[in-house]
Parts: structure tokens; C-alpha cells; sequence
């Protein structure tokens, strides 16, 4: 029920953006921005219980909470780095959301690097 009002909530915005768009682009930029918050707002609670099952799926798999932080991080840096970048190309500039695009590609590069390493220790670990 609560995507139907996101969506219901995303057409009537974008119909305003289209009506405004026309005499004052600057507004259809806040206006588009202003709903990427709201809809960031509506969905956080919801991933506050997405990450408590991932500790508790962790704790039951015995997974070191460092990993699945990483991962997490990860996960979170795709996600705002996607966010970011189609704010950027709402507001026409494209060359900046690749730039953000860019960013997030190399910060989720260094950030997976403990867990590429204890993939590469574990594969050499078990080659005799």
C-alpha cells in the first residue's frame, strides 16, 4: 500500500514539474528534489528492518560484523551514489552525475578491499 502512495505521490509531482517546468525551470528542479527526500523519508524506516536481518542473519551464520558492516557500506554507497546521480540528470547536468557515478564506483572499489583479500587468502588456503 505504501508504494502505491510513493507512486501516487510521484505522478502528481511529476505532473507539477511538467506544468512548471515551462515558466520557471528552477522550481521543477526543487520540486523534483523535494520528492527524492520525501520518497528517501517514506522508505527509511523500511530499511532500518532490512539491515536489523542482515544482523541477525549474520549473527546466525556466524559472519564477522566487520564483513557485514563493509558490505552494508557498500550497499548504502550504491545506492546514494545512484541517488545522487539521477538528482544531477533530473537537473540536466549530466556530466556531474557521472562524475558522482564515477565516485561511488571507486569508493565501493576500496571499500570491498578486506573482503577481497579474505577471499584471495581463503582461495590460496586451500590450494596445497
Amino acid at each position: 500500500m505504501e508504494m502505491i502512495q510513493i507512486i501516487g505521490l510521484g505522478f502528481v509531482v511529476t505532473l507539477l514539474i511538467l506544468v512548471v517546468r515551462q515558466q520557471r525551470p528552477e522550481l521543477a528542479v526543487q520540486l523534483s528534489l523535494t520528492l527524492a527526500i520525501m520518497i528517501f523519508l517514506l522508505v527509511l524506516s523500511k530499511i532500518q528492518a532490512v539491515l536489523d536481518l542482515f544482523r541477525d542473519l549474520a549473527d546466525k551464520a556466524n559472519i564477522s560484523q566487520m564483513y557485514l558492516n563493509t558490505i552494508l557500506k557498500i550497499i548504502g554507497i550504491a545506492y546514494i551514489t545512484e541517488f545522487g546521480s539521477q538528482v544531477c540528470k533530473d537537473a540536466g547536468e549530466g556530466a556531474v552525475a557521472s562524475k558522482i557515478e564515477f565516485a561511488g564506483k571507486i569508493m565501493v572499489m576500496i571499500m570491498a578491499i578486506p573482503i577481497i583479500a579474505l577471499v584471495l587468502d581463503t582461495i590460496v588456503r586451500l590450494i596445497p
